[in-house]
């Protein structure tokens, strides 16, 4: 009998740790692709980590998916996009911005991961006049031509539809760089330049910038947040579905809130509430 006990035992041992086998095989590896370059978004730190406020929330999201494991792969945006779209990744992220043509090809989520700001460069000299759209507007109007496929553009074009009695003069134009939106507002040509705030810190404010001689002459002034996204591939709406669930959790708790904190130096997506 005490053999017969002894064998059950040995059994049902063998039986739990095939089942605890199991369960650790049935853990999914995902794979996330991010930009390897967009500091604080994403990027690889000095470490050659992958980094930034988005990878970030991502980690603590892995943690409360025991069934996921993610794996980080920095790349470019266009690989990023391709990669996504044809399954290469299982999803990615890079600050992305929401558009109709971008929901054909992927699936969003119902919750942003984050938040990028957008608003207006002026000169300094017109700050006392100048301190919102609607003042800008009252001012001139006069705004540097965007790209009509840029998103920026839908921006703009939503605020005028939404301010009709203090439109600013909205003119699709070619996709300027940088460069020439601050020059030409520094220059008097526009009054103004639609511009990420991370896009001026980095290229006027920032030590060493390449365009830091515009640095007391020009004048940002936040419009308001945009959400950023990461975009997963079409067959992966179920890990979407658990997505939503944890950041869920994670902006309740304050963790998103304090991962853009530590990584803006602000709460970024408190703007979006504006």
């Amino acid at each position: 009998m005490k053999k017969i006990i002894a064998g059950i035992t040995i059994l049902a041992l063998a039986l739990t740790g095939a089942v605890a086998k199991e369960k650790k095989t049935k853990v999914q590896k995902v794979r996330v692709a991010h930009t390897n370059y967009y500091v604080p978004y994403d990027f690889v730190n000095d470490k050659g980590e992958s980094d930034g406020f988005e990878v970030a929330v991502l980690k603590e999201i892995d943690k409360l998916l025991p069934e996921y494991e993610f794996e980080y792969h920095p790349t470019s945006d266009d690989d990023l996009l391709i990669g996504v779209l044809q399954g290469k990744y299982d999803f990615g992220t890079k600050g992305v911005w929401v558009t109709e043509e971008r929901k054909k090809k992927y699936v969003f989520p119902q919750q942003p991961i984050g938040a990028s700001v957008i608003g207006i460069v002026i000169r300094t000299e017109t700050a006392d006049k100048i301190h919102d759209l609607p003042s800008f507007a009252a001012y001139s109007g006069k705004l540097v031509p965007i790209g009509a496929a840029n998103a920026q553009y839908t921006v703009i074009d939503e605020y005028n539809k939404a301010n009709p009695d203090a439109k600013v003069n909205l003119i699709a134009g070619d996709q300027f760089g940088a460069s020439d939106g601050y020059v030409w507002v520094n220059e008097g040509r526009y009054d103004a330049y639609v511009d990420i705030k991370l896009s001026f810190q980095n290229n006027v404010l920032k030590e060493g910038a390449p365009y830091s001689q515009y640095k007391d002459k020009l004048t940002y002034i936040t419009y308001k947040g945009i959400p950023t996204w990461p975009i997963f591939n079409r067959k992966q709406q179920k890990l979407a579905d658990a997505y939503d669930k944890a950041i869920g959790q994670l902006i309740q708790d304050g963790t998103v809130s304090r991962l853009a904190i530590e990584y803006f130096g602000e709460d970024v997506s408190a703007l979006l509430k504006n």
